[in-house]
């Protein structure tokens, strides 16, 4: 079995967040194809891994993503396992990535979870016109590239001018290929309705998200200020379950909402739970670049959705069928519209499973790498 060897420039063992699961299954499903060897940093957790090794030989330090000395104990590993291919997990290592390259002749892909320099221009960052360049640099060096979705692959070969037989889009997937069962889902929103004492026929909204992440803190400032303002005027029966970590501090009232049909769920340890329960998976998120990998989930969970039109990139809408309804950023009223009339009974086709499991994805790879 040929070997690739892997570059994680930060902890993602144990994988909690979609990106740290992005990276954690692309290489659990692609050590079917390959044995994959992943070199990252001391803070991940090997044992976490599943199929593949883990060497934890970067170091924790903010100074690591320039330690030329790096160099020659990953030379060392290309040489000792006879390896390939060579990912790297965006384009960070970039300069790494070329020098192994050129000493050892081996194939050098990068992996992109988004167009990284304008995700920092999002987020207002002074520096992203520096990443850029060396974004740039980097992929234009390298002998594929992979970006997470088809909006950055045409991006990347008009603004990087990258040769369009050199880029493919390999997205964020799902371990599941096919949705639960109608009796699961009953099962899932009775326990919730028990856990939160909410009534029957209250339709049940669910956003989920790492808080302290200023996209989705933004969103949820959204539903309370904006979204859920309106619903309350419309006088019909529902609850919005907001669950994940991190709230920031200013956002703390959110757990006084509780009369105004917020429930905020906190961190919770089996989010199937609330994806097979709810009726509806609302994502207003507008900024932070890359798939928005919840929203993969959902659809996958054959949970309808709500998102705006950002929130949807990444995400064929042929590949959805009536499951999930798009809005415009701005369109704050629509989206209440859509909440209130959105089909809760339409089925996820089959074409969905077949785009997004895991399992496919790693093969569509083998297919491109060799």
């Amino acid at each position: 079995m040929p070997t690739i060897i892997s570059i994680v420039s930060y902890p993602f063992l144990p994988a909690k967040l979609g990106g740290q699961k992005g990276i954690a299954l692309f290489n659990k499903y692609l050590s079917r194809c390959y044995r994959i060897v992943c070199i990252t940093t001391q803070k991940n957790t090997p044992a976490a891994a599943e199929g593949y090794e883990v060497s934890n030989i970067i170091s924790n330090s903010p100074l690591r993503y320039i330690n030329l000395f790096l160099f020659f104990p990953v030379y060392n590993m290309i040489k000792k396992e006879k390896a390939a291919h060579l990912i790297l997990e965006h384009p960070y290592y970039g300069w790494l990535g070329i020098l192994l390259k050129k000493a050892c002749g081996i194939q050098l892909v990068v992996h992109s979870h988004n167009i990284e320099s304008l995700r920092w221009k999002s987020l207002q960052k002074w520096w992203w016109p520096i990443l850029a360049f060396y974004e740039k640099h980097t992929h234009r060096q390298a002998d594929h590239n992979f970006f997470i979705r088809e909006e950055d692959r045409v991006y990347a070969i008009n603004k990087f001018r990258l040769k369009a037989e050199k880029c493919s889009t390999i997205t964020y997937g799902i371990e599941w290929n096919t949705p639960p069962r109608q009796q699961e889902k009953q099962v899932c929103k009775k326990q919730l309705q028990d856990l939160y004492g909410i009534d029957p026929g209250t339709k049940i909204f669910l956003f989920n998200g790492s808080l302290d992440y200023a996209p989705n803190g933004q969103a949820v400032k959204t539903i309370l200020d904006i979204l859920n303002v309106q619903l309350l005027q419309t006088g019909q029966a529902y609850k919005i379950i907001i669950c994940g970590k991190g709230l920031p501090v200013e956002m703390d009232e959110l757990k006084a909402y509780a009369d105004k049909n917020i429930i905020y769920a906190g961190f919770v340890n089996d989010i199937s739970l609330y994806f097979k329960g709810t009726d509806i998976f609302i994502n207003p998120v507008i900024d932070g670049g890359g798939i928005k990998t919840k929203l993969v989930e959902a659809l996958g969970y054959n949970i309808t959705c709500v998102t705006t039109e950002s929130g949807a990139l990444g995400i064929p809408p042929a590949l959805t069928g009536s499951k999930m309804y798009t809005v415009a950023d701005t369109d704050t009223a629509g989206f209440v519209k859509a909440m209130l009339r959105a089909d809760v009974s339409a089925h996820i086709p089959a074409a969905f499973f077949e785009h997004f499991y895991w399992g496919n994805i790693a093969l569509k790879v083998k297919s491109i790498i060799g």
